[in-house]
């Protein structure tokens, strides 16, 4: 089913989730268990992220270093049909520019129509770790908007291949994202939403924000979109704070700004399970004013973390 579908059918507030995929190596177990604990929270569909290669320096005998570049989560694509056909639940996995041709991006929609999937999340993706600056794959793109626009073109069965005539269409739903306190590439916020018309403009059906932490900077997120155009629901994305640790790193990571109050909660806390408390207290009065303003739907990063959310859901 698809993300407009379900939104255009919902009564309230819708809850969504967000997962990553296990690193290599490990089992799916934790995720079941992560799934597990938000299903009495009927989650509406799921997202699962998608992660470029990194960069690593190893080693050698010879005192040398050499440098090699690995995903360390690959597994986007099976974890989204693995958990849709286990749970029932619809799933969007997240599809990125960084590293892949156009023919790979290709392939994988075709993949992702062949499972059942019929909603997909466009990014351009970070640069790799170790790296300052994306770098686009010489057969890819730059920004989002060519990839929205090539999973559009599917949907008139229009492929990269121009002998293809009459082929099957592939229509999937198109979810992008939106930064309430811009993109930290961009270089203000007006730039930042004229780009974000032109993933909507190229076919993208509804967006999901960055996850942010002072509400009204959605709210004037949301109102600066309407004035340029944009017409797609806006889903906010929120993530509860789990330790004094992201007093740091999430303004580094995410670029966004964490408010007084919060940051004066946490560094009264004496250790992570209080901070924890105090991200979940304050993360369940940012769900309270959304769902009262009408928000379409929450979304949740759980960075596959789904205690602190369950905690959020169980006191509303």
């Amino acid at each position: 089913m698809k993300v407009t579908d379900i939104l255009a059918q919902a009564k309230k507030s819708l809850f969504t989730f967000e997962l990553l995929p296990p690193l290599k190596g490990h089992t799916l177990d934790g995720i079941y268990a992560a799934v597990e604990k938000l299903l009495p929270f009927e989650p509406a569909y799921i997202n699962i992220t998608n992660h470029q290669q990194e960069i690593v320096y190893i080693d050698r005998p010879d005192g040398l270093v050499e440098r090699h570049t690995l995903r360390k989560r690959p597994g986007t694509l099976g974890l989204s049909a693995a958990l849709q056909y286990r749970y029932g639940i619809p799933l969007v996995p997240h599809l990125i520019c960084g590293g892949q041709s156009r023919e790979q991006l290709e392939d994988q929609l075709v993949e992702l129509n062949f499972l059942g999937i019929d909603n997909v999340f466009a990014l351009r993706g970070d640069p790799p770790r170790g790296e300052k600056r994306f770098v686009p794959h010489p057969g890819g793109y730059a920004h989002t908007e060519g990839l929205v626009q090539q999973i559009a073109a599917l949907r008139k069965g229009r492929y990269l291949d121009p002998e293809l005539q009459n082929a099957e269409a592939a229509d999937f739903c198109i979810g992008v994202a939106g930064y309430p306190e811009k993109h930290a590439e961009a270089p203000n916020l007006q730039q930042d939403i004229a780009m974000l018309k032109r993933k909507t403009d190229a076919g993208a059906d509804y967006i999901v924000t960055q996850m942010f932490f002072i509400n009204a900077h959605y709210f004037n997120f949301v109102r600066l979109c309407r004035e340029a155009g944009i017409r797609v629901p806006v889903i906010p994305g929120i993530k509860p704070l789990r330790r004094k640790r992201d007093l740091e790193l999430l303004p580094q990571t995410f670029h966004v700004d964490l408010p007084v109050e919060l940051v004066k909660a946490v560094q009264a806390c004496r250790d992570d399970a209080s901070v924890m408390e105090a991200g979940i207290e304050f993360c369940l009065e940012q769900v309270k004013e959304l769902r009262k303003a009408g928000v379409p739907g929450i979304h949740f990063y759980t960075e596959g973390k789904a205690a602190s959310v369950a905690r959020v859901l169980e006191s509303m």
